[in-house]
């Protein structure tokens, strides 16, 4: 089974490259920001509490998170594998993802992380927010905070995997298909 993790921060391109994995490698894409949505357009109990923290710009607590994800996982038994986008974002949530993992006899093949300018991030999100109309997108200020929240809590995830050998950082900023070729590479180097 073939479980990747897509790293990098709010803006890197993690949605549009994991569209084209998934494509080419069969994949079932899980974006907990898209799992999130889905809960509160659903209005369920965990997508509620999940929007209150999203509409501050700050992190889902972990047990709610992995509840949402494990659901997802179980939903997907006889998958190929996983494309995990957004997740994990801390070290708690990257060993209960390991654990889930384990009772699922498999585990995390590799850690992709998208690398990205604060600068080039910014100047990506304000104009996704204009195109999609997500408000957490459209203000610098929460912008400013998600990235102050990821180089913070989510960014030391990378030591997590790199301590397993797992951890590949990519350029972030080029040719959309210059970006998923390096990506590839480095997923059939270890397949």
């Amino acid at each position: 089974m073939l479980n990747i993790v897509l790293f990098g921060p709010p803006g890197a391109g993690k949605g549009t490259q994991s569209e084209k994995l998934i494509a080419k490698y069969k994949l079932i894409h899980l974006s907990t920001g898209d799992i999130f949505r889905s809960n509160i357009k659903g209005q369920t109990e965990l997508g509620t509490l999940a929007k209150s923290y999203m509409d501050k710009g700050e992190l889902v607590p972990n047990e709610v998170t992995i509840r949402m994800l494990e659901s997802e996982v179980n939903k997907n038994a006889n998958a190929n594998g996983f494309i995990f986008d957004g997740f994990p974002r801390n070290k708690v949530q990257a060993e209960a993802l390991d654990n889930l993992l384990k009772s699922k006899n498999t585990s995390i093949t590799l850690m992709l992380a998208l690398e990205v300018s604060e600068a080039e991030l910014k100047k990506r999100l304000l104009l996704r927010g204009k195109d999609s109309g997500r408000p957490d997108d459209q203000n610098p200020e929460i912008i400013q905070n998600r990235i102050d929240v990821y180089n913070n809590e989510t960014s030391p995830v990378k030591d997590y995997y790199s301590e397993q050998g797992k951890y590949k950082g990519i350029q972030g900023i080029g040719e959309i298909e210059e970006i998923f070729n390096s990506l590839c590479k480095e997923i059939d180097t270890i397949k």
